[in-house]
């Protein structure tokens, strides 16, 4: 079985095949880093993390960019308010953003380059875009004049008049066409910019990532993926920008993108209010728990988020530590994971839940297999889980490690067992309970059993 993925612009799954025998190229639109990230920002990351998994168990060579935004509106905005250089403020949440991702297990990209290391790139870009006619200058501001592209809208399936209906376009005066978009604007003199054929200004947000895609991956890429938010403006004009740039030439072979996430039923985003940082998250659970339950929907449907969802993940992974708790002295071997069904179903346009129902499966198998079957159990259950960026953590450490400053630390909960353990020597039986029932409150369950006790954390 090979893989299959959605690809957004045919609508419809389609074998994967890339571009350059055994060799992918794959770009992801990163953060705009003007504040800490969201858990609807977190979503593209795992979603692609896991493919960027799959793909290198596929391939021999797989190139994985995924781009900071370092220079746009919202972050002068932010400086601007903070009192602080834009480079200081983009740097410094660009540095807290990865150490979220970090945090959910998320592998570092081949690649990450950064919008302002590249703006000769994007100077070029644009220029060769003039010069084919397809963009204009106007009042300081260089616009790609969208009625010189055929198929403009192929991608989101949008005519120019659908476009222009309701959509996120800038209505301005000095636009040829009022879908035209702007390649590069102009800056005043407190605000960041560059030297350019047009006057001192800075980049278009639509441009930056074409030209960091031609600059590190080159004309034609086999993947680009992205929330489903993106498809029209941003990916949209990547198209018209980098197709036009390169005399038609395919930009791109597989478009794949996330659905949304919801709060409460609706869709979160900052102006509602409705959203929670990844940070936050991570103060009340492990950054393992958030990973598997944005996984625990197929990535191109919506999901509903909330506490409840990782309260259940939370008792999921549990399941599979206790598992392999069990098994901790037991080997592991050499297995094939490409006959199993939980490879099958991450071949099948990444279908996660499925792939973590088998691993539940495989789990509750080891819970009763022979001492002969134990070793490929084990070893079926951590390849799967290493595929989807789980189950790699010590499982003495899963049940033991804090997840919050605020919660009991372990030498405190083992010196409460001690205390436990001398009580029932002592036959004080009544003090060995209340310690139980202490340690429950605190989210502590205790497991006797003939080896001794054993604890997790709720």
């Amino acid at each position: 079985m090979s893989l299959t993925v959605y690809n957004t612009q045919t609508r419809k799954k389609e074998a994967f095949v890339p571009l350059e025998e055994n060799k992918v190229k794959m770009y992801v639109c990163g953060p705009t880093v003007y504040n800490l990230v969201h858990i609807g920002n977190a979503r593209p990351v795992v979603v692609f993390d896991t493919l960027f998994r799959v793909l290198q168990s596929e391939f021999d060579e797989v190139i994985y960019a995924r781009n900071i935004t370092d220079i746009d509106d919202k972050i002068m905005k932010a400086a601007a308010e903070n009192g602080e250089p834009i480079s200081q403020l983009a740097a410094r949440y660009a540095k807290e953003f990865e150490a979220d991702m970090d945090q959910l297990n998320n592998l570092r990209p081949s690649i990450v380059p950064y919008a302002t290391d590249h703006i000769p790139n994007m100077i070029d870009m644009v220029q060769r875009l003039v010069d084919k006619g397809h963009a204009y200058e106007a009042e300081g501001h260089v616009l790609f004049a969208v009625q010189t592209m055929e198929n403009y809208g192929k991608l989101s399936n949008r005519s120019l008049e659908d476009m222009l209906d309701g959509a996120r376009v800038e209505v301005a005066p000095y636009k040829k066409y009022a879908g035209d978009f702007v390649l590069w604007k102009p800056s005043s003199e407190q605000e960041p910019g560059w030297e350019s054929p047009w006057g001192y200004g800075r980049p278009g947000w639509h441009l930056e990532c074409s030209a960091m895609i031609e600059a590190h991956l080159g004309d034609t890429i086999d993947i680009h993926g992205g929330g489903r938010d993106l498809v029209f403006p941003h990916h949209e004009n990547e198209v018209a920008q980098s197709c036009c740039a390169h005399d038609g030439k395919e930009y791109v072979r597989h478009w794949m993108h996330n659905g949304y996430i919801n709060i409460g039923g609706e869709k979160m985003s900052k102006s509602l209010g409705n959203f929670r940082t990844v940070r936050e998250l991570l103060g009340e659970y492990k950054g393992e728990v958030i990973r598997c339950a944005l996984l625990s929907a197929q990535y191109r449907s919506e999901m509903d988020f909330s506490t409840d969802l990782l309260d259940e993940t939370r008792a999921r992974l549990d399941s599979f530590y206790a598992a392999l708790r069990d098994v901790k002295d037991v080997d592991t071997v050499d297995v094939d994971v490409k006959t199993e069904s939980f490879y099958k179903a991450l071949l099948d346009d990444l279908n996660t839940p499925i792939a973590l129902g088998e691993l539940r499966d495989i789990a509750r198998d080891l819970n009763k297999a022979s001492d002969e079957d134990k070793p490929r159990l084990k070893s079926l259950l951590l390849k799967g889980g290493e595929l989807m960026g789980l189950l790699q953590q010590d499982p003495e450490q899963w049940f033991t490690e804090t997840a919050s400053d605020e919660e009991i630390s372990a030498d405190d909960i083992e010196a409460l067992i001690a205390e436990r353990q001398q009580a029932k020597l002592d036959k004080n039986y009544g003090r060995a309970d209340k310690i139980r029932e202490e340690l429950k409150t605190l989210g502590v369950v205790l497991e006797d059993s003939r080896e001794g006790t054993k604890w997790r954390r709720e």
